[in-house]
């Protein structure tokens, strides 16, 4: 190769970088936008240090809307104190809240003069701000990279049910860097996560830590033999495990995707979740066809008069049957399969309230309200039926306080005092929700879904031969 050559070639590697750096430097600046597009401005997301405002002056409507429900339904804490402290027929009822509290953002009193006087409100102040910034975060635009859901397990990647922080890493989760992301995660999967979590062979109820008794088990029908891969295949000629979730309220709302994850925690066995109760959330039932009435051929020939009356009939008839065709909120589903045997069926029941007056059925002798377990209205006639059929029933509640009002209730409700044996025994439940849920009737309470957990099932009798001989 001469010197000509080489010159030559490098300035042909001098022209092709220069092309190479033009070339990126067009292509690199991200943020472009289209000819068709230029007079389009999206609308930025809201900014995440700026997500405080009163919820009557929210930027959102849903947030706006529940402030109104708020002061329609909370009392004020100061008005309810002095009420209780005077003779109802002295003093007034309390007032409704109005003001908003410029420090949380919710309305918590009647007027500026009772916020000041109230000398416990900055107890739970903090947990409102808290609430109302996450609130304005799941509406602010940004993209929630804690709703990104992962895919299958690998059947040689094996899951952890130690807290939430294992579960995540171990499942495949996106890194939940801010309490908030761990907030807004945590609700949104501590329905499924918790019956998976209760009911999984790596659960972290066990016996050596106390809460897992000797009874009962679904490891053989959950699960394969030791030492056999997790998967679809192994699900051949299974049972098919149903999971029945009475009472159910915001669980039902879930969607498909996010229960999905309760699947993929069992890839070898067939799961079948039964969602009942008179809250459950159904899709909108199809609109009914129209009915096209045919017309005799005789009211052709017939006068005028015959023919506007039997108008008023027909038009009186369609009217008739379009409100008996109109059903709102009511659904009858198709009665499952009767349950075979106490080791493929399961039931799951969500912070039902066992230990909370009945608001309906009331004691024949003392007059005071029935507690919810056996009131004849409410959960009285379902628990036996329940504890016979020997399949565990597994509940949760809201907190500690909430946890032992429903154990206690288990010894006052007839024909469940004495007929149930522990299965889980009453504690924490490692993924229950870590988000405040405030409620619209009083802003002073607020609960954690899920807190606690336990189970029971009906107790079992086992029969034993003994021979007689007679001398």
């Amino acid at each position: 190769m001469g010197v000509g050559e080489t010159d030559i070639n490098k300035k042909n590697m001098a022209s092709s970088l220069r092309a190479t750096t033009r070339l990126v430097r067009f292509v690199a600046p991200s943020h472009t936008r289209h000819i068709f597009s230029f007079f389009r401005r999206n609308k930025p997301p809201q900014d995440t240090d700026s997500l405080f405002h009163k919820f009557s002056a929210s930027p959102h409507p849903a947030l706006r809307a529940r402030s109104k429900a708020i002061q329609q339904l909370a009392p004020c804490p100061v008005c309810a104190a002095d009420h209780d402290h005077v003779h109802a027929h002295t003093k007034a009822q309390p007032r409704a809240v109005n003001f908003e509290c410029p420090d949380c953002g919710w309305p918590t009193h009647c007027s500026e003069e009772h916020h000041a006087q109230d000398q416990e409100h900055h107890k739970y102040c903090s947990r409102l701000r808290e609430v109302n910034e996450d609130e304005h975060d799941l509406r602010s635009g940004r993209h929630l990279r804690e709703f990104e859901l992962p895919g299958p397990q690998g059947y040689e990647e094996a899951i952890s049910f130690a807290n939430w922080d294992v579960f995540w890493y171990t499942r495949g989760f996106p890194s939940m860097d801010t309490e908030r992301s761990r907030r807004h995660a945590s609700k949104l999967l501590s329905f499924p996560i918790t019956i998976g979590s209760t009911i999984h062979q790596h659960s972290g109820l066990t016996l050596s830590n106390q809460r897992l008794t000797p009874e009962g088990t679904l490891r053989s029908t959950l699960h394969v033999a030791p030492g056999a891969p997790e998967t679809a295949e192994a699900a051949v000629g299974k049972p098919q495990v149903r999971v029945f979730i009475l009472g159910a309220r915001a669980e039902s709302s879930l969607p498909p995707h996010v229960w999905e994850q309760l699947t993929m925690l069992f890839p070898s066995a067939h799961l079948h979740l039964f969602f009942i109760g008179p809250q459950v959330s159904l899709p909108k039932p199809p609109a009914p066809a129209p009915s096209t009435n045919t017309q005799n051929p005789a009211s052709v020939n017939s006068g005028p008069s015959e023919s506007s009356s039997q108008a008023t009939e027909n038009s009186s008839t369609e009217v008739t049957e379009k409100k008996s065709d109109y059903l709102p909120n009511v659904y009858q589903p198709p009665t499952p399969a009767p349950i075979e045997h106490p080791y493929s069926d399961l039931f799951f029941m969500f912070c039902p309230g066992f230990g909370f007056p009945s608001p309906e059925s009331v004691s024949e002798e003392t007059g005071e309200p029935l507690l919810q377990i056996s009131s004849p209205t409410e959960w009285g006639p379902v628990m036996p039926m329940l504890l016979a059929s020997k399949c565990p029933i597994f509940v949760t509640g809201f907190s500690p306080t909430d946890v032992e009002r429903d154990v206690r209730s288990l010894s006052t409700a007839p024909e469940v005092a004495g007929e149930f044996e522990w299965v889980i025994t009453p504690g924490p439940n490692a993924f229950g929700s870590e988000k405040w849920e405030v409620a619209d009737f009083d802003p002073r309470v607020m609960v954690k879904a899920n807190w606690g957990i336990w189970g029971i099932r009906g107790k079992s009798r086992d029969i034993q031969e003994k021979s007689y001989s007679f001398w």
